[in-house]
């Protein structure tokens, strides 16, 4: 395991929502969110490229006059395209769904385009592209005391999507009362200088995706607290219709999580596995069908979030996350998973 800053400490105040792709000969992009705060109308996306050992400077890829940018999601296809999706608004409820392609042949990202309302795009993890050719993204919306995750699908390479769902958390005692003092989703408390987060109502948001054989696609998904455990779903049909999601052995925090299959078949989880914080930061490792059974801690001693590995098609993967003080890590040199 190798662990490389993207940019020094400091640069930016806050710095979240990492995201990474495996590019050609051995190249890396990833790309984040950053500003003032979570949320500040100064929060744009940048970018920045692992080449022959090293990162290149961050680059401004999208800055909307006085509106913030939430959660870029890069996603390599493959017929080697590459998309990034990201979100425009004053608040996540209100998000807008953004897309932009990079131009090989002019050296920079397309203009954005704006999803229609009804689709955002992923929420923070990767699309994935089954066998067939299908692309799933794993979406969520965040409504008062109600949370819950999408798919949309594409079977003719993104011209048309349908949207399928809704995959709800499992049930729960939590009753909604006009006297919860919690917000809706995410939102930035200027006087204590935090995030808050709804925890009091069970929800899930943010899945990540992966096809375990042709047309069966699982779907991890982040909880709040009074859930207090990763959910899992399944789809037997291309991810047209889902299960029910039940609970996993694994805790959650209410914070971001992410999954890859790779080449041999084994599923690594990023995730902060504990009830409460965000410490430590792990890479879990399940054969396929059976439960986690190996960990790896790419940080332990700072608190750390939103873990994002690229979609690999080798027994390796690399990992972006985002810590206090505004730096960006990633273990971006080949590392296998235990067996």
């Amino acid at each position: 395991m190798h662990r490389d800053p993207i940019f020094a400490r400091g640069l930016y105040p806050s710095v979240h929502a990492a995201t990474i792709a495996a590019c050609d000969q051995g190249t890396l992009l990833a790309a984040w969110f950053a500003g003032s705060h979570e949320g500040a109308p100064d929060v744009a996306i940048y970018t920045a490229l692992w080449r022959d050992g090293a990162w290149s400077a961050p680059m401004l890829a999208l800055r909307m006059p006085e509106v913030p940018c939430w959660n870029p999601v890069l996603f390599r296809r493959r017929d080697g395209s590459l998309w990034l999706y990201l979100k425009v608004a004053p608040t996540i409820p209100a998000w807008t769904g953004l897309l932009m392609r990079w131009q090989p042949q002019h050296g920079h990202w397309s203009p954005p385009e704006a999803l229609p309302a009804g689709l955002q795009g992923p929420a923070k993890n990767k699309p994935i592209e089954l066998q067939d050719g299908t692309i799933l993204c794993g979406a969520s919306r965040e409504a008062w005391r109600s949370w819950a995750c999408w798919v949309e699908r594409s079977a003719d390479g993104g011209a048309t999507w349908s949207l399928h769902g809704p995959i709800t958390a499992p049930a729960s005692d939590a009753t909604p009362t006009s006297s919860d003092d919690e917000p809706i989703s995410a939102t930035w408390d200027r006087a204590a200088g935090t995030l808050r987060l709804p925890n009091a109502h069970a929800g899930v948001i943010q899945p990540t995706l992966w096809e375990s054989a042709p047309g069966h696609v699982v779907m991890l998904m982040r909880a709040t607290q009074r859930l207090g455990h990763v959910c899992r779903a399944e789809s037997r049909d291309g991810g047209r219709t889902w299960s029910p999601a039940h609970l996993t052995s694994v805790p959650c925090p209410n914070s971001g999580l992410d999954a890859v299959r790779l080449a041999d078949g084994r599923v690594v989880l990023a995730c902060n596995p504990v009830h409460q914080g965000r410490t430590p930061l792990a890479l879990l490792v399940s054969p396929g069908a059976k439960p986690w059974c190996s960990r790896t801690n790419p940080t332990a001693r700072r608190r750390a979030s939103t873990p994002t590995p690229p979609s690999s098609r080798r027994p390796t993967a690399a990992s972006t996350w985002s810590i206090p003080g505004g730096a960006n890590a990633s273990s971006t040199r080949p590392w296998t998973p235990p067996s």
